[in-house]
């Protein structure tokens, strides 16, 4: 899991300015309660100290789509979010404006977007468990803009 610091989209060099952590994990398991602890209490104290916004939290997989899949799709985003580590979206029923562009929105959530295919299977690896289909259904492309919402709802807050 990789914890990026930077607003995402315009920096090249992630590795210069981010935080990775890695876990011990073969990717066909759930991780363990203990390694999601400790996860948790580093998070907590990673995201104090560097003031690291709450969408910022990302995977390897979601930054570099075409090299990486870890964590996997065992690791509980749902629960990182709810404890302010990373953007969810449970069952989005909102209605997407007609307007709605799917490359502009992925790129607006961090994705490199100039291979879509590998952005869009990195994207439903990491908020709906399957990377099996490069395209977007319509549940899907709300979920896409209910997390670009809330992201954006929480950059307002601050």
């Amino acid at each position: 899991m990789a914890l990026w610091s930077v607003a995402m989209g315009s920096d090249t060099d992630l590795n210069s300015s981010s935080l990775g952590i890695e876990l011990d994990n073969n990717g066909r398991e759930p991780f363990s309660e203990a390694q999601i602890t400790a996860l948790l209490a580093l998070l907590d104290d990673i995201k104090r100290r560097y003031d690291i916004p709450t969408s910022n939290f990302l995977g390897h997989s979601d930054i570099a789509p075409e090299r990486k899949i870890d964590p996997s799709r065992y690791f509980p985003w749902k629960t990182l979010s709810e404890r302010g580590f990373g953007l969810w979206c449970d069952s989005p029923s909102v209605e997407l404006p007609t307007s709605f562009d799917t490359a502009e929105a992925l790129q607006a959530l961090g994705y490199d977007v100039s291979n879509m295919e590998a952005a869009i299977r990195a994207f439903k690896f990491h908020f709906v468990g399957d990377d099996s289909s490069p395209q977007l259904d319509d549940d899907e492309r709300r979920l896409l803009y209910c997390l670009l919402r809330r992201k954006e709802n929480l950059q307002e807050a601050k």
